[in-house]
């Protein structure tokens, strides 16, 4: 009798586990796949031809982008990340609750940085889902970032023929964002004839080795044109687990724009956006580089006690807004005084 209770405890233990832990289904080959019609400015979170929260400045009301003489391809990160197992690799791009995330997340709080530099193009893309990074089933997740960059490279391609005119231009990234830019450059940039019109590459929140372009090198300072930038933010004296870290990757520093490891303060901060985007917050974020990320002291600000995270991914942007809107500005204008 105890033998068969013990037997069908397991099975009933084993049970729950197969429910617990089911496995996700693989990425489905046949689910059909239509190129995205970027004609349509739907298929955009931000567009000159319409109106979007990347043209918002903190505090003011819209942007007039009239006088804008450089573009801003600003690739966002994932905000496809519900913990359903059932949800596809990719969403559906018609998705009106996903893109409502994007539009009023990332595109306000992320693309609208670079606004001062120039007219901000950013596309709708089928987002790998958030599972793609951890999963064991890296087939799948290859598959949907490879969906994810034809999408993308689809939108730069269509922003290039119809729109660029010969214009300079940014590329910007976060996270997922970072994960297609990276090749996106390497395909159409690194190299190429379009490379002199390559302002600056902005390839925030994943670590980007210093040689991963031929071509490209890492900025150096704040003045320097056709360079790439990147960081991603732990709070001080935290080495995170499973991340790349050393001085192999690319770590540029917001506060000064240099590679150099000495510690800048936060009265250098021209100001964090943070959960009210039309608060400015100055001088509340340093900034140092350790050992391949960027270190920052945790930041006061209203309700901050609740911030108990050692990982400031989230924040890549936020925390050094001021000085990235000013940058990107600057680097513009340089690249005009020197052609």
């Amino acid at each position: 009798m105890i033998q068969n209770l013990k037997m069908a405890l397991l099975s009933l233990g084993l049970f729950l586990l197969s429910i617990t832990v089911r496995a996700q289904p693989p990425f489905d080959d046949n689910r059909p796949v239509t190129p995205v019609d970027y004609n349509n400015l739907d298929y955009w979170a931000a567009h000159p031809d319409k109106k979007d929260n990347a043209d918002r400045i903190p505090g003011t009301e819209f942007l007039a982008k009239n006088n804008l003489k450089a573009d801003v391809f600003f690739i966002h990160p994932t905000i496809y990340s519900e913990k359903d197992d059932k949800l596809p690799w990719n969403p559906n791009i018609d998705d009106l609750e996903l893109n409502k995330k994007v539009d009023e997340g990332t595109i306000l709080f992320q693309a609208s940085a670079f606004n001062a530099a120039g007219r901000i193009f950013a596309p709708r893309y089928r987002q790998a889902h958030l599972r793609s990074y951890s999963t064991t089933d890296t087939a799948s997740a290859k598959k949907a970032f490879a969906l994810a960059y034809a999408d993308v490279r689809n939108a730069f391609e269509h922003y290039l023929r119809y729109y660029n005119h010969g214009r300079p231009f940014i590329i910007a990234s976060h996270s997922q964002g970072t994960t297609h830019a990276g090749p996106l450059i390497r395909e159409f940039i690194d190299g190429k004839d379009l490379e002199r019109k390559l302002v600056a590459a902005y390839l925030i929140g994943l670590p980007v080795p210093k040689t991963y372009f031929k071509s490209i090198r890492p900025c150096e300072s704040a003045h320097d044109l056709n360079c790439s930038i990147s960081w991603r933010t732990f709070k001080r004296d935290y080495l995170p687990e499973n991340r790349p870290l050393g001085d192999s990757i690319l770590v540029t520093n917001p506060l000064n724009w240099t590679m150099d490891t000495t510690y800048v303060s936060k009265s250098q901060n021209k100001g964090a956006v943070l959960r009210n985007f039309d608060k400015i917050l100055p001088k509340r974020v340093d900034a140092q580089i350790h050992n391949g990320i960027l270190w920052a002291n945790k930041p006061r600000f209203p309700w901050s006690f609740l911030l108990r995270r050692k990982n400031y991914h989230i924040a890549d942007i936020n925390f050094y807004y001021g000085n990235i809107r000013e940058n990107a500005k600057h680097r513009v204008s340089e690249f005009f005084e020197r052609n």
